[in-house]
């Protein structure tokens, strides 16, 4: 199973930590924040990665290069302007590939083994399969609502916050028309459908989402 990471975003919430450093390459006790995904990507035993990028794209291709001091190969998904979630994974589908693909979004941390996710069996007819995880003080509402058999709806409580780590089949985007658009809707369609599982993760997560997260995770991996 290959892997993406998205890591395009202009990382306005975290200015002005951003204003000279892309958010993938803040410091998180001692390495960038995207080094801590690619060391968890390759102990899955992940060999390939795609990583999107846009603003400061030269400093995270310049820093990261091939891949090869991780154990992984890098591929780069240039986006001259943000194409939000789904159009970002629209854009790297030709290096993506047609089989399901990891997908982990570059501004959560989390310690979940992501040997889980990558199964050899695959999604069979769902779209997506879903992590996740207990309402951050941030987001008390949660985003989905995860059924007894493992499936995922976008209506109906105890709602959980989705974690930022999925399992995508690229037939969820392969339709859509180029440019910039949301992955949420086309998630919330599927499960519609009946094609979206999930699992509740209730290890460490954080959605490093602003410099005072950044910060308190910082501390928290140095003990």
């Amino acid at each position: 199973m290959k892997a993406m990471i998205l890591a395009a975003g202009l990382g306005t919430r975290m200015r002005p930590l951003t204003d000279r450093c892309p958010k993938p390459l803040l410091p998180v006790a001692d390495k960038p924040l995207i080094v801590h995904h690619l060391e968890r990507l390759a102990e899955a035993g992940i060999k390939e990665v795609v990583i999107n990028v846009s603003y400061r794209a030269e400093q995270v291709v310049a820093a990261l290069g091939e891949g090869s001091d991780f154990g992984l190969t890098i591929a780069w998904s240039h986006e001259a302007a943000p194409l939000e979630t789904g159009g970002g994974i629209l854009n790297a589908l030709p290096l993506l590939g047609e089989a399901p693909f990891l997908l982990v979004n570059g501004d959560i941390w989390c310690d979940m083994a992501l040997s889980a996710l990558d199964g050899p069996s695959g999604l069979g007819d769902d779209l997506a399969h879903l992590v996740l995880v207990d309402n951050p003080p941030h987001h008390p509402a949660g985003d989905f609502r995860l059924d007894g058999e493992g499936r995922v709806h976008d209506s109906g409580a105890p709602r959980l916050t989705f974690a930022g780590l999925s399992v995508i089949d690229p037939a969820l985007v392969a339709n859509q028309a180029p440019g910039a658009f949301a992955l949420a809707p086309l998630l919330r369609h599927a499960m519609a459908a009946g094609r979206v599982a999930g699992r509740h993760y209730r290890g460490d997560w954080v959605d490093v989402g602003t410099p005072e997260r950044l910060a308190a995770l910082d501390r928290h991996l140095r003990g």
